[in-house]
């Protein structure tokens, strides 16, 4: 097992130093689940455009772009590409964030904070008519560096 990035020699946490590595391609996928009763799902499934999953994906961007305030060792990252998709199942709501960048570290937390923030997004708008939903799954499904 390697030692932990973000916790010096002496127990200090800190920022780990990227500055002398070069620029490289690198790309993260996550997914998170919205477990809930099945008809949740289809009331979900029932609402126009512009309803609540559409509000989950804006807010699972904004939540990538806005990581290294809400975490506070990871660096501001300028990022390419973030896509957030959801799609409900007959007991859930699936979700899957992409994210993208040209820089020194990966973006895996951008990621991993973009499909946590559309979960919570999508329970906070359903949480009145569904008491037993949980966020579930919560994982890196990728990561990926290539020269830039």
């Amino acid at each position: 097992m390697g030692e932990l990035s973000h916790v010096s020699a002496t127990g200090d946490v800190r920022m780990v130093d990227v500055g002398g590595k070069p620029l490289s391609r690198r790309r993260a996928v996550a997914r998170a689940t919205v477990r809930m009763v099945p008809a949740t799902a289809q009331r979900l499934r029932e609402l126009p455009k512009g309803d609540a999953l559409a509000t989950a994906q804006v807010a699972g961007i904004m939540a990538a772009k806005r990581t290294s305030e809400l975490i506070p060792l990871c660096h501001p990252l300028p990022l390419s590409h973030v896509e957030v998709s959801l799609e409900i199942g007959t007991d859930g709501v699936e979700i899957t964030a992409t994210v993208e960048t040209t820089a020194q570290t990966g973006v895996e937390m951008e990621a991993l904070t973009a499909v946590s923030v559309a979960a919570l997004t999508v329970y906070d708008m359903a949480k009145a008519v569904d008491k037993k939903m949980s966020v579930t799954d919560v994982a890196l499904l990728e990561k990926t560096k290539e020269p830039a």
